[in-house]
Parts: C-alpha cells; sequence; structure tokens
C-alpha cells in the first residue's frame, strides 16, 4: 500500500488519507475482516481508482473552511461506488453538498454515547445496539445536514454525528470506526463493505507473503545492517530478513545508548543467542548518546540528537568492519505510527519527531538506502507477523520501547517555567473546574497543575499542554482508584472542557515533609536521572510480572519528572496503558493491591518525593510525556 500506485488487478476499498492519524488503521481494519484496502491520496485522478468497489475519506487535521485543506479531486465525489466520510471525510461530504460546518461549541476526545435516529434507516447501523460507545477527536462538527441526507444519530454534545444519503450511498460518521474504542467498528466497517460489495480477498498469509517479496525486490541483491533495538518490531524485522535474505546478507546492531531500562541490554544478547541469532553485535555507545543529550530541554531536540547519534554510531561501525558502503542497506523496525506521528504522509500534521525519521535517516531513505519491511503495519500486526514466522512470545509480546529509550522518559528542565503567564491561566482555568460535581464536597480531591508541559493529540494536532493533578485526602485514594469509571470520567471532562491541559494524573503518593515544598527544579538527562528512572521502571515491572499482569498491559512507561523538593530528587509518573495499535489506547486499570504493592516499594527510594498515575488516554494525551 502506498501513496503513489493502486493495485489495479485487485478489488479494493480504497482509502484517501486526509492527514488522520487513522487513515492507516481504517485499511488495517478492513484487511482484519478479509477485505483488500489501500490508502491513496485525496488529489488520485478518479480513472486509477477503476477498481476500487467503495471509498472511505479518512479524518485529518484540517478545517473544511480554511484556506489550506488538502487537495481533493471533487470528481471522486461522482463516483458510481458507495463512499463513507470519517471524522474530517464527514464534514467534507456535507460542506461539498451544501451542508453547513463550524466550530464545535464543545470539542469530543475520547468515548462517547451514540444515540440512534428513530424511523432512519442507515445500513451502516445493522448488528448495532444502542446507544453505542463510540471514538471522538474533533474540534468542528456539521450544524446543518445537506440535502438529501438524513440525521441517523447524535451524541450529546454533536447533534449530527452519522449522516446518510441511501438513495447515492453516502454516509458519513463523525466518530472514528476504526478504532477499538469504537466496539461496533467492525461491524460498520464490514455493513460499508458489503454495501460495496466486497468479496473477502485478504489474509495474514498473503500480508507475509508480500513482506517477504517487498524485502527481496527492495534489498536489489544489497546486505541488510539493521538497528536492533531488542524490541518488538526490530525483532520481526530481524527474522524477516533472515528469513528473505538469509543470515550471511543480514547483520543485526545493538547500540547500547545509555537509554536502555535495568540490565537490558545484556538480557536482549542473552535472548537472541538462546533462539539462535548470531549474526548481531553489540556496540557500547552510552558516553556518546549521553554527551548528545547534555544540557539539552527540548524534547524534539533530544529526540533528534539520540537519531543523527545512532546514524554516527553505525557509520563508525560500518568503517571498522570494512563493510563496503554501496553493498549495505541500512534496515529499521519503522512501523506505521512512527511515520503518521513524524508527519510522514502528505496531509499529516508532526506530533512528534521518532529517532527513525531525522534528517540523517531521511537522507538515507531519499537515496533508497533504507528498508523498512514493517512501514505500513501497527504492533498488533508485527506481533502476528513475528508469531506466524515462529519467533516466541518472549521476543514478540515483550512491552514496546522506543529506539530513543528512557531519554525521553526524563522530562527536563532549566528550573524555571518558559511562560508563567501560561502556567497561571492554566491554574485558574482547572481552578474554576467542578471537580465537586464529581465527588461531592467532602470527598472531592485538590486540583492543582503540575509545572511541566507533555505532548498529547487533539484533533490530528499535536498539543503541548500542561497535566492536571488529582489529589485526595491519604485515606480517600485507594478507594477513588477503586473506582476507574469515575476517574476516567473525571479527565476526559477535564481535557475536554480545559483548553490549557491535555493530561490528567492522580497523586499516589507524596512525601509528607516535602509536600508544600515540591517546585520545578534544574534537571537533565544524565546518569543520575536514567538511574533513578531504571530503579523505579525496574519495580513496576517485577511487580506487573508477579500479579500475572505484564501481558495485559500493553506498554508502561516510568516518567521522570523535575518536579521536587530539591535538587537531585524527583518525582515520577506511572504511565500503563492498555492498547492495540498505538493510536489509541486507555489508561491500564491497575489492581489497588498491586498498585499498593508498588507505592511501597517505590516510597523506599530515598530520592523520590511524589509518585503519580497516569489516567488520560489516547487522544488527548500521548503515550509518552515528551
Amino acid at each position: 500500500m502506498n501513496d503513489e500506485a493502486l493495485d489495479e488487478t485487485r478489488d479494493s476499498i480504497v482509502v484517501l488519507d486526509f492527514g488522520s492519524q487513522y487513515a492507516h488503521l481504517i485499511a488495517k481494519r478492513l484487511r482484519h475482516l478479509g477485505y483488500y484496502a489501500e490508502i491513496a491520496l485525496p488529489s488520485t485522478d478518479e480513472r486509477a481508482l477503476c477498481n476500487a468497489k467503495g471509498i472511505i475519506f479518512s479524518g485529518g487535521p484540517a478545517s473544511v473552511y480554511d484556506a489550506d485543506i488538502p487537495e481533493c479531486n471533487e470528481k471522486i465525489f461522482d463516483l458510481d461506488v458507495p463512499i463513507l466520510g470519517l471524522c474530517y471525510g464527514h464534514q467534507l461530504m456535507s460542506a461539498h453538498h451544501g451542508g453547513k460546518v463550524e466550530r464545535a461549541a464543545v470539542g469530543e476526545f475520547g468515548i462517547a454515547l451514540l444515540e440512534k435516529t428513530a424511523g432512519v434507516l442507515n445500513p451502516l447501523f445493522d448488528g448495532v445496539e444502542f446507544p453505542a460507545q463510540v471514538w471522538m477527536s474533533h474540534q468542528d462538527e456539521v450544524t446543518r445536514a445537506p440535502k438529501g441526507f438524513e440525521t441517523a444519530g447524535r451524541t450529546k454534545n454533536c447533534a449530527a454525528a452519522a449522516l446518510v444519503d441511501n438513495k447515492r450511498k453516502r454516509y458519513s460518521l463523525q466518530f472514528h470506526v476504526e478504532v477499538k474504542d469504537t466496539p461496533h467498528g467492525d461491524t460498520i466497517l464490514a455493513n460499508f463493505a458489503q454495501l460495496c460489495g466486497m468479496p473477502r480477498n485478504w489474509s495474514r498469509e498473503a500480508a507475509l507473503e508480500k513482506i517477504l517479496r517487498d524485502i527481496t525486490h527492495g534489498a536489489r541483491g544489497k546486505n541488510a545492517l539493521l538497528f536492533l533495538s531488542g524490541g518488538v518490531d526490530s525483532t520481526v524485522v530481524f527474522a524477516l530478513l533472515n528469513k528473505a535474505l538469509g543470515v550471511d546478507r543480514v547483520l543485526g546492531l545493538h547500540i547500547d545508548n545509555g537509554f536502555m531500562r535495568k540490565d537490558e541490554s545484556s538480557a536482549i544478547a542473552a535472548r537472541y543467542k538462546a533462539f539462535g541469532f548470531n549474526n548481531f553485535i553489540v556496540e557500547d555507545a552510552s558516553e556518546r548518546f549521553l554527551a548528545a543529550v547534555a544540557g539539552e530541554v527540548d524534547p524534539q531536540k533530544k529526540r533528534a540528537a539520540v537519531g543523527e547519534t545512532f546514524i554516527r554510531v553505525r557509520d563508525e561501525v560500518v568503517s571498522r568492519l570494512a563493510l563496503e558502503e554501496g553493498k549495505w542497506l541500512l534496515a529499521q523496525g519503522t512501523l506505521y505510527p512512527d511515520i503518521i506521528e513524524s508527519g510522514g504522509t502528505k496531509n499529516a500534521r508532526t506530533i512528534k519527531t521518532h529517532h527513525n525519521r531525522v534528517a540523517g535517516i531521511q537522507a538515507l531513505i531519499e537515496q533508497g538506502l533504507v528498508i523498512e519491511p514493517l512501514k505500513d503495519l501497527y504492533k498488533d500486526e508485527a506481533r502476528g507477523i513475528g508469531k506466524k514466522i515462529g519467533l516466541p512470545d518472549e521476543l514478540v509480546m515483550r512491552h514496546p520501547f522506543p529506539g530513543p529509550g528512557l531519554a525521553i522518559n526524563v522530562l527536563c528542565s532549566t528550573g524555571t517555567l518558559d511562560n508563567e503567564a501560561d502556567y497561571d491561566a492554566a491554574q485558574k482555568a482547572v481552578a474554576a473546574f467542578g471537580i465537586a460535581d464529581f465527588f461531592g464536597a467532602d470527598e472531592a480531591p485538590r486540583l492543582s497543575v503540575l509545572p511541566v508541559k507533555s505532548v498529547g493529540v487533539q484533533g490530528d494536532f499535536r498539543t503541548y499542554r500542561f497535566p492536571a493533578a488529582l489529589s485526595f485526602l491519604p485515606d480517600f485514594w485507594e478507594a477513588r482508584c477503586a473506582s476507574w469509571d469515575k476517574l476516567e470520567a473525571v479527565s476526559s471532562a477535564i481535557t475536554n472542557g480545559v483548553q490549557s491541559v491535555n493530561r490528567a494524573v492522580v497523586a499516589l503518593f507524596m512525601r509528607e515533609q516535602f509536600q508544600s515544598a515540591l517546585r520545578l527544579q534544574q534537571g537533565f538527562c544524565d546518569k543520575t536521572r536514567l538511574d533513578q528512572t531504571r530503579e523505579v521502571d525496574a519495580i513496576v515491572l517485577d511487580e506487573l510480572k508477579a500479579a500475572g499482569l505484564y501481558h495485559a498491559v500493553f506498554q508502561h512507561l516510568t516518567i521522570n519528572l523535575p518536579y521536587a523538593a530539591a535538587p537531585g530528587r524527583a518525582s515520577f509518573v506511572l504511565r500503563p496503558v492498555v492498547s492495540e495499535d498505538v493510536m489509541t489506547a486507555r489508561f491500564a486499570r491497575l489492581p489497588v493491591n498491586v498498585l499498593r504493592r508498588i507505592i511501597d516499594r517505590i516510597a523506599r527510594l530515598p530520592f523520590v518525593d511524589a509518585v503519580y498515575y497516569d489516567i488520560t488516554n489516547k487522544p488527548p494525551a500521548t503515550f509518552g510525556w515528551e
């Protein structure tokens, strides 16, 4: 699948990518259901869509009333096939047919309940039970339906959440059917495929065959040097390269960048050797990487520094081993979310800069010197491919661990806020939030704003905003964590209702004598703070494994905040999430007894002043904070 060429020999549903974080997820869902789907630009010549049995307009970060909306070939609207618009596509379809789209009075990010309009037939809803949970991520809405369309569904804050014109077979939905948090999404997509008359013509076996074929073709007789982080993605790529090219043409390079989890590099080498991988080497470059990020506080610059250092170390290894440059490609375990979040498709906005998309890597890509076998896939698909070729759970079911490792979990600061006025405004906005409406006056937590910012994704845009913190009386926090539904509702209400906030956390521990003294400290990504993070992270993972919950959690991140009573001390955020595809997630609801064991152990560490638990879904927050 790509934006340049469509398969004109196979029936398909074509997804027009308007820059949504979820565009490829639509195609992935359809493929999982057995229907071949491809991605194309909305400017595609309509004649190239001759084998399209149906078309889906994706979401995207633009507003239909903006001056610089993505270029769209309007002749596509006139094709005699069913068309489904999602989010931005829903709004674009309405605008094109004469409806009205405006800024919503209340944006929706996260879970909403869809009510079906009585008496309106929408074949997409066959088999869907109402009210139905749906996943929203929008700031605009259709305020007047176009002529010929009927309103088929609404949510509390969106009067036209579903529109239908059965005569022309035009359907549009404000919500995202492609994410797991719309439980009936597969039913809706399957109904659309049936309306399109699509045959079932795709399988995992077909996907694996295509990947192996693409590796052989893309290598063009060259060898492959792979950045081998030890994580799921690079491990699966390593196995695929060995299978397609043979072990003599593949070399894995594991670089210990100093940002690994506790004892991680030695454990990775042991796992690979135990499985039978011998064509890899380990390079200790920790001092180089620490020097590259020393004194840096800007998250994007940190990521860029890490990515460029990977390239420099790779070049040194190539030179030292006398590998002939022209005969070696660089292989990476890049997944599609990495490309999307780096703004890697024409209409997408940058959410964060991934280390595998920095300038040095991009230059190699443009020269045709990079091979990325999984770049069209998501994490669960990569795991499925890994299992298909015989990799054990020990290698493919590990928690994801990004290339920059713990470096991006250590938030950095000069010790002063960039903009005190923004922080003051956020505090006032949060103070005005009616927290007592959720808990009652006697049990309501104190609501404050932490003096750090974290990255989020709202309406396909990157946001960089403050987290709100809920602090209960000591006697109440365990009871509140037993009521995760209420905390999720509070988190959603705060992030939807307070513009300066994109994340919410609940305080689980504060060292009593320091509570009033916590403040922003100077702190950079150095060995001391990394070692602190390693210790806290190891405790959480250890307790998850002991409780049999390690595989129930998709990924856990331990975030080190420069927010403490004194230099050298820190606060930590625990961020376990549950996800299928990385593009959306919900915070993990750990049992209180497990949390208690985790907190008791972390509280014994002498450098810890406070521990928070992130209760934010994605969107509006990303997995990590930086």
